[in-house]
């Protein structure tokens, strides 16, 4: 029982690290190509969409 226990901690505290560190979304990231030209659209419909959020945020 002691054992099982300390594994599962240990392997709760090693997920977090990981998932802390960012390595599964740069994994995930890096799996697949994507042209430049994709990656330039996702991230202007990232800002528009923040851009989007702090405008309603100052008309409440």
């Amino acid at each position: 029982m002691g054992d099982s226990d300390t594994f599962d901690y240990s392997l709760r505290k090693f997920k977090k690290q990981v998932e802390k560190a960012g390595i599964l979304s740069e994994l995930k990231k890096r799996q697949h190509f994507e042209k430049p030209s994709i990656q330039k659209k996702k991230e202007a419909a990232a800002k528009k969409r923040l851009l989007k959020k702090i405008r309603k945020m100052q008309v409440m």
